[in-house]
């Protein structure tokens, strides 16, 4: 396992500033520590909740982007279905996303080769007309985003130990 540290003034900082940025600041410090990309050889020196977080931060940042086909042609769509990150959220409280996950689960199994195949800007954007499935489970992942978040903020907040160390420098 890796040691991910964070100061307790940028930690303070981070809270004060709001849930996004309390979240962003343990994304970050696990980014960083791991050289910035979740790596097979990187998933290892990690544990589960650091993990979870990291996926949920592409998670959120795929789909407020562009959806879940981007997240499924950005290559992400075996880390997010093919592993139990949704069933980690639930875990986590966050049942409502979990059901959205399971939902567009079952359109990533019918399209996935598709979308992820290389294409044209022109063919990419081609691709939200012709599976428009998926709609409803972005447009339900915006619209419960700022909970999600606040919720995943809140389950590090009462396990701040699962995912870094806080150094208490004087």
């Amino acid at each position: 396992m890796i040691d991910i540290v964070i100061k307790d003034s940028d930690l303070r900082k981070a809270a004060e500033a709001g849930m996004d940025e309390f979240v962003g600041i343990f994304v970050q410090a696990i980014k960083d520590a791991i050289g910035g990309e979740l790596t097979a050889e990187a998933m290892q020196q990690l544990n589960s909740d650091q993990i979870t977080l990291l996926g949920y931060d592409i998670l959120h940042e795929e789909v407020m982007d562009g959806g879940f086909i981007q997240l499924i042609h950005n290559g992400y769509g075996g880390f997010i279905y093919k592993n139990p990150f949704a069933k980690a959220l639930r875990e986590w409280g966050l049942r409502d996303l979990y059901r959205i996950i399971n939902k567009s689960h079952s359109y990533y199994n019918m399209y996935h080769e598709r979308i992820e195949q290389e294409c044209t800007d022109e063919e990419f954007m081609a691709l939200f007309e012709a599976m428009p499935q998926f709609d409803d489970c972005d447009d339900a992942f915006v619209e419960g985003e700022e909970q999600f978040t606040a919720m995943v903020a809140a389950y590090i907040d009462d396990h701040i130990e699962d995912f870094a160390k806080i150094d208490k420098e004087q």
